[in-house]
């Protein structure tokens, strides 16, 4: 027992002497004698049991980030290293007191608020000179001591708005999106608004729609909205991005299908559908091969086109694409046709594959026709689309009278048929 107690009073008369050393350290930099303070600690440093205390590590995470400031050492590769020792001195008295008690002291706060400091300022430096990457890597650790001091009541905001907003840019243009979007997103959180920070809300919205997480999609949507009223990209829906967002046809086609298998009851999405592979089957080169899966594609388009006209009735847009595109079938059926040459086998089975298109447009136009027939009054626009619809009605029947060749019934009823399309081509005005 005596041992034990001799023992107890060696330790604490050594840990009396440091804390000796550790009030002398203190007060010197206290006083503005930094240099002296960094000597007295270095030569302590290697003293037994000196760094047997946490207190020792944040002495001198104090000591070497005060000198990283000094404007004589700021920015140069002493000021980065000073920085760097006093990062990892911090760093280890975290580790050894987890409470981090000391961190408020008058003196000790020096430590995270200069380290905070000098990554900031760092950070902004590369972040001028647009080395993204750099500056992010360094405003991260300025996120992470911001974070801390306003946890200590160190800083007296509810949000370093500064540090984040930087940490968001260099993350983001240095390609690191998820971790941008940390960022962006603890600021579109706290809903901070005002000049400059509308670039968050689009960020996010963004982001979310590519991570198909629709909640936070429409969340952010709605709030970037609330605050940006007069901008015009809160007002794009889920279909508008799918377009927008996705690279070539196969993504874009891609999202709308996911799109329309959670949405099933969205017009937009499945006209949109429709309209992407009609540009896909009639490329604007006429040249232009179609891709392989053009069957494939037909199919695709034709139920997008016949499921947005059940979702919305009036309207006439469906059945005219649709139209439109068995008549662009024909024409190319027909110049294939044309070019077989002296084959008669596949002239025929091409002009066999020309009346079917072209009957195929039938339908849809009538049913356009239809429409626009209720329409009061008709815009220009309309009327164009209204007399094309028609006028294609009028060739559809005149081809199926040729086609009924010595069968007079069924040219009398195509002949009659083109007259009534003619006629009413006549009253569209």
């Amino acid at each position: 027992m005596k041992q034990l107690f001799v023992l107890l009073t060696i330790i604490l008369f050594s840990y009396h002497g440091y804390a000796q050393d550790y009030a002398s350290i203190r007060n010197s930099l206290a006083t503005g004698m930094d240099e002296k303070a960094k000597a007295d600690l270095d030569k302590a440093w290697t003293a037994p049991g000196f760094t047997s205390n946490a207190e020792a590590f944040l002495l001198k995470a104090a000591v070497y980030s005060t000198l990283a400031m000094d404007e004589r050492n700021r920015m140069t590769t002493a000021g980065d290293q000073l920085n760097a020792d006093a990062e990892a001195a911090f760093s280890k008295y975290t580790t050894m007191d987890k409470t981090m008690k000391l961190v408020t002291d008058a003196i000790y706060q020096n430590a995270p608020v200069n380290l905070y400091s000098y990554y900031y300022s760092d950070g902004y430096k590369d972040y001028s000179a647009k080395n993204w990457t750099i500056a992010f890597s360094k405003l991260k650790n300025a996120v992470r001591y911001s974070d801390l001091l306003i946890e200590k009541k160190l800083l007296p905001v509810q949000l370093d708005t500064n540090v984040l907003i930087l940490a968001a840019i260099t993350s983001e243009n240095s390609g690191a999106k998820d971790e941008a979007a940390k960022y962006y997103g603890r600021l579109a959180d706290n809903k901070i608004a005002g000049e400059g920070f509308e670039s968050v809300y689009r960020f996010m919205v963004t982001y979310a729609f590519g991570k198909k997480d629709m909640v936070s999609f429409k969340k952010y949507k709605k709030n970037g909205s609330e605050l940006y009223p007069l901008s015009d990209f809160f007002r794009f829906d889920e279909v508008d991005f799918a377009v927008g967002l996705a690279g070539k046809f196969p993504e874009k086609l891609k999202t709308l299908e996911s799109l329309v298998l959670s949405s099933p009851d969205n017009y937009k999405a499945w006209q949109v559908m429709g309209e992407l592979i009609y540009d896909e089957l009639n490329p604007q080169d006429e040249k232009a091969a179609l891709p392989a899966n053009a069957q494939e594609l037909e199919s695709k388009m034709l139920k997008a086109f016949n499921k947005s006209a059940i979702l919305k009735p009036g309207s006439e847009l469906p059945f005219l694409y649709t139209g439109d595109y068995f008549i662009n079938k024909a024409v190319r059926i027909n110049g294939a046709k044309e070019n077989a040459n002296a084959d008669a086998a596949k002239k025929q089975a091409l002009e066999k594959d020309y009346g079917i298109a072209l009957n195929a447009a039938s339908q849809p136009y009538q049913k356009a026709v239809s429409i626009f027939a209720k329409k009061t009054p008709l815009a220009d626009k309309d009327k164009l689309q209204y007399k094309k619809a028609v006028s294609y009605l009028a060739d559809i029947s005149e081809y199926n009278k040729v086609m009924a060749k010595s069968d007079v019934a069924e040219k009398q009823k195509w002949a009659a048929e083109q007259k009534k399309w003619n006629d009413l081509y006549e009253t569209i005005k």
